[in-house]
């Protein structure tokens, strides 16, 4: 499976857990104050926003909280200013990795994410390093056994989709960020369930990884990213064959 559908499939099982979904929130809060704060707190004209709210109600986030976040991002009730920053970098095996934040103190978390790839056999790059080797996409799967490839594929080519491939276990769609919320309503009309829809960092090459250690250490890396309270997302190109995948815990 490739990084950035199977680590976001992953995290989504992993956020059951109240201690999860807790720290998701908080994400997820983050990310509602800026897109707020940059593009104002209307979501039918600030298509980030509009993004982020989705997301919130999606993680069941209460309503009263995502329109506390909002009134913070545009200045009517007081809260902690973020700025949004990128850290790229390698993990095991030459695997690239992004790493999107949202910080009060980035000199508190640039230090912080430096030792997390070096404690998990990794180097935190320069910038540009890897931004290069991936897009930004719309991403959306869907379970292979809950419908037929072909009929789909229509779909979501006619909603705006670029590709659509047969990965492991799911359907993988991918499209213009923009064309992002036009697939997602084309979809939940044709009452098809999304096992996952966000906007990523797809990756243009992935690395094949073959052993289970190496798989091992590259996972507990991004879950120890993503463990972080600053990190929002982090996006990496690995390719983990579906028989290694099924013997990690």
């Amino acid at each position: 499976m490739s990084g950035h559908s199977h680590w976001a499939g992953i995290k989504h099982k992993k956020a059951a857990n109240d201690a999860k979904r807790g720290k998701e929130w908080s994400k997820i809060a983050r990310m509602i104050i800026v897109a707020a704060k940059n593009g104002g707190g209307d979501p039918s004209a600030n298509l980030s926003l509009r993004y982020a709210i989705d997301k919130a109600k999606s993680a069941n986030m209460p309503k009263d909280t995502i329109e506390k976040a909002i009134k913070k991002g545009t200045g009517d009730l007081e809260g902690v200013s973020f700025e949004e920053v990128l850290y790229e970098g390698y993990g095991p095996s030459g695997v690239a990795i992004m790493v999107e934040a949202l910080t009060d103190n980035r000199n508190r978390t640039g230090p912080e994410i430096k030792r997390i790839f070096e404690k998990h056999a990794g180097s935190l790059g320069t910038s540009g390093c890897v931004n290069w080797m991936f897009t930004k996409k719309g991403l959306v799967t869907v379970l292979a056994t809950s419908i037929d490839e072909e009929q789909l594929l229509e779909i979501a080519l006619n909603a705006g989709a670029d590709d659509m491939q047969h990965t492991g276990e799911i359907f993988e769609i991918t499209c213009a960020p923009t064309a992002f919320e036009g697939l997602k309503k084309a979809l939940e009309k044709k009452e098809i369930a999304v096992e996952l829809a966000e906007i990523s960092m797809v990756p243009q090459n992935t690395v094949a990884i073959e052993e289970e250690a190496v798989a091992r250490k590259i996972i507990s890396l991004m879950e120890a990213f993503d463990d972080h309270d600053d990190v929002q997302s982090a996006y990496a190109n690995f390719d983990i064959p579906d028989e290694i995948v099924s013997r990690l815990p």
